[in-house]
């Protein structure tokens, strides 16, 4: 299951568009299936400025810890408390109550440079 209104990143992370210059992250389904079971999830402070490609937290499972990356540059405006006590939303939710970080951005333009569900679908199949 890939939904079609999100972005997608190669190290398999949505991005959806909260506002003109917000999004909300989190890991994609393909994701969360590879990493098994989510035990623990390390989220940042909100507050924290990032740059693409900085890592903005880690997701540790049964089976690795993978870190997060920021997608887009710019500023962690909110953090999903709720995964504290209930990191397995990643698993049984990824795209809804599993999601990980908002971030206001600083070039919304940027999203256009992320993949698209199809492409998204397609790198996966070749995994």
């Amino acid at each position: 299951m890939t939904p079609e209104d999100l972005k997608y990143t190669e190290e398999h992370e949505w991005i959806a568009t909260t506002g003109p210059n917000t999004v909300r992250i989190g890991v994609t389904d393909y994701a969360q299936e590879q990493l098994g079971d989510v035990v623990f999830v390390e989220l940042p402070a909100a507050g924290l400025t990032v740059a693409t490609g900085d890592p903005v937290g880690e997701v540790e499972s049964t089976k690795s810890v993978s870190e997060i990356f920021a997608p887009l540059s710019g500023e962690v405006t909110a953090v999903n408390n709720a995964l504290d006590d209930a990191p397995e939303l990643i698993n049984s939710d990824p795209y809804g109550d599993g999601w990980i970080i908002e971030l206001t951005i600083e070039d919304p333009a940027a999203l256009d440079a992320l993949l698209d569900a199809a492409a998204y679908q397609k790198l996966t199949e070749a995994e």
